[in-house]
């Protein structure tokens, strides 16, 4: 055989079947778990309303810098009443830093309220509850229920996205359709933590631009790498 031909070989990944992608993401799983064991939740909070704030905050923004604005702002806002009854203005001064500010802050003065209203300003625990507040999508959801309510669930974000479809985990490219086809190949034990890992794992390996193949634990498994060439 070639090399073109072998290469060719090589970069086609015969069509799995439901079974063969479930194994091969839990070899995934598995691998991810032994290289990142310590991956957790990278938001700073200390109760579910602290994680639902910043995890609406981290829309198009760093977890690092949202860790740097809500000190302040749960310091002026420690409860959903505080930040419920807060003026638009005064919310948006504290988190201008996070990007898109106005929509966020008219977001969390909604959710607040509908807290308030609703859950007595308790933040629920299931999802149906947790998708009608404002703001909260089920990517924002999953992260609170995993991480506050130790609910397992996928949470997939630009890394989790950018991953899984270079994995050829997923053809699709909207978040409920990546979400729903990951729940069928990952172990749902591991829904949470697998998140957190992946997320690690695109920020550090799998990269958007200029990704370290050649260091990547999970190249051997990966459709990219296979089309591309890269080792």
């Amino acid at each position: 055989m070639s090399s073109k031909a072998r290469k060719t070989a090589k970069s086609t990944r015969k069509e799995e079947n439901p079974e063969a992608l479930k194994k091969r993401g839990e070899r995934i799983n598995e691998i991810l778990a032994q290289t990142y064991p310590d991956a957790r939740c990278s938001l700073n909070f200390r109760s579910p309303y602290q994680l639902l704030v910043a995890t609406i905050l981290s829309a198009q923004c760093t977890d690092e810098r949202v860790n740097q604005v809500t000190p302040a702002f749960f310091a002026r806002f420690p409860s959903p009443e505080e930040l419920a009854k807060a003026p638009l203005e005064e919310i948006e001064q504290y988190i201008r830093s996070t990007g898109f500010y106005r929509n966020k802050a008219k977001a969390l003065k909604g959710m607040a309220e509908a807290l308030v209203a609703q859950h007595g300003g308790q933040v629920p625990s299931t999802m149906e509850e947790l998708v009608k507040l404002p703001g909260v999508g089920r990517k924002t959801a999953n992260v609170v229920l995993g991480n506050c309510f130790n609910t397992p669930g996928i949470t997939v974000d630009t890394h989790v996205s950018r991953v899984a479809q270079r994995l050829g985990l997923t053809k699709n490219t909207q978040q409920d359709a990546i979400e729903q086809d990951l729940m069928q190949c990952i172990p749902q034990r591991d829904w949470t933590n697998f998140s957190h890992r992946v997320i690690l794992h695109g920020r550090n390996i799998c990269r958007a631009r200029k990704p370290r193949c050649e260091i990547c634990p999970l190249k051997e498994e990966c459709d990219f790498v296979r089309k591309s060439g890269a080792h």
